[in-house]
């Protein structure tokens, strides 16, 4: 059993990459990889920041590439990516223990944009929830990934990082804040309903801005987020006359093709009497066109513009970083060394039925040899399993010790090699064995 991961991120690949990747519903794209013979388990995750497949698998060479065709057929349509770039040159891989660690961290907000941000683990969460629903994750990627949930716990629990947890939208906040430096007498227009909008109200709840819009497809799940903050509710078609009044617009909504074109935009400028906006896109795919930027007295970012004010925190943050990454050691060790026993049982589950059926063939033999005088077979039974689990304690208890130490591979090949459990004949040989039937004194 072997783990592969296969994934692109903000800092492998720019955001016209990872929008041509990312996966609205990962469930059909799910149930093909598992039908392959290369994987036997499969979890997709798909955020505004990574798009990862982690897979379980027997043959890992295999598996690496189903997973590359898989990212180019299933994921990039089979086309060229944007600006011509090349897959290969966008993603990373990593197996076993080094993709058990890679996964452990992007749980616990270590390897996200911005160090400590709340929003990834529910989204890991979802991703494995997916996965189960749609039964491409069984019990070994199951394990890891309640495994992360733990280390994501202790990392939460035990060190810093969450004291003030910051998102996307948090940074994106703050970034306005740096432009306009006083928002007290500024509009906001959020357009999406999702978390990184519920973050950036809770953002703005203290900053004094004088109008808040949330627009959403759903006017009812905006008026659910507006009453936090007093903002008021609004549909997508409202999007013209809201544009005009907002000075800074953040959004983020699921959409295949931009909300915010230069057309819309150009119409609110003129109504705004060119006045300056902000527009802060942190959707992917991105909801604005980056045509925008084209327009004068709009200032548009997009979230691999935010990549500077993160870097600013996670500075702020590397101390505590640094405890949160010896916790994912300790726990991808623990991990690890759980896998390793997993794999030793086949093994061991072998040499007992090897040697138990040894041990009956034999017990057959000497009754056979007994003949009319008969014998106690339950009290032989009894007496030769005794005996097998007397010989095997010791060799199986150190199968299972030595499984756990990087080395372990190795003990259990050689004990394939001397029990003879990959072929032979399973009744032993019986030239010369000294058994039963020939103690018997006749």
């Amino acid at each position: 059993m072997r783990i592969a991961l296969l994934g692109v991120n903000h800092r492998s690949a720019p955001l016209e990459v990872r929008e041509r990747l990312a996966v609205d519903d990962p469930a059909p794209l799910l149930r093909k990889l598992v039908a392959s013979d290369e994987v036997d388990e499969a979890v997709l995750f798909s955020t505004c920041n990574r798009v990862e497949v982690v897979v379980l698998t027997r043959n890992l060479e295999a598996a690496r590439h189903r997973l590359r065709s898989f990212f180019r057929r299933d994921l990039a349509g089979g086309g060229p990516l944007p600006g011509g770039r090349d897959l290969d040159d966008c993603v990373y891989e990593y197996a076993d223990g080094d993709a058990m660690r890679h996964l452990l961290r992007v749980a616990c907000a270590l390897d996200s944009m911005v160090v400590g941000e709340p929003q990834i683990l529910g989204q890991t969460k979802d991703a494995y929830r997916t996965a189960v629903e749609c039964e491409a994750c069984g019990p070994i990627l199951g394990r890891l990934f309640q495994h992360a949930f733990t280390t994501a716990k202790r990392v939460r629990n035990e060190t810093r990082l969450a004291e003030r947890p910051v998102s996307i939208a948090r940074v994106a906040v703050a970034l306005a804040r740096q432009i306009f430096e006083d928002l007290s007498e500024k509009s906001a227009l959020l357009v999406g309903a999702g978390e990184m909008i519920e973050a950036a109200l809770d953002a703005l709840r203290g900053d004094g801005l004088s109008e808040v819009f949330v627009s959403n497809r759903t006017p009812e799940r905006a008026a659910e987020l507006a009453v936090q903050c007093g903002a008021t509710a609004h549909g997508l078609d409202e999007l013209p006359q809201l544009l005009h009044r907002a000075d800074v617009v953040l959004t983020s909504i699921a959409a295949e093709a931009p909300v915010l074109t230069p057309g819309l935009v150009g119409d609110a400028l003129r109504d705004r009497g060119h006045r300056p906006m902000f527009i802060i896109d942190i959707g992917v795919p991105r909801n604005a066109d980056p045509e925008i930027d084209r327009l004068d007295s709009v200032y548009l970012y997009d979230i691999d513009d935010l990549g500077a004010v993160a870097s600013e925190n996670a500075e702020r943050r590397r101390r505590e970083t640094a405890r949160a990454e010896a916790i994912v050691a300790e726990e991808q060790q623990r991990f690890d060394g759980w896998l390793a026993a997993l794999r030793a049982v086949p093994t061991i589950r072998h040499l007992r039925d090897r040697v138990e059926a040894i041990r009956s063939a034999e017990v057959e033999r000497f009754a056979g040899r007994a003949g009319e005088r008969g014998f106690d077979r339950e009290s032989v039974e009894a007496l030769t399993r005794a005996l097998v689990n007397k010989i095997l304690h010791a060799p199986v208890s150190r199968l299972r010790r030595e499984a756990e130490r990087e080395e372990g591979m190795a003990y259990l090949e050689a004990a394939r090699v001397l029990f003879d459990l990959d072929g032979g004949d399973e009744s032993g040989d019986r030239g010369g064995e000294g058994g039963p039937d020939e103690s018997d004194g006749g």
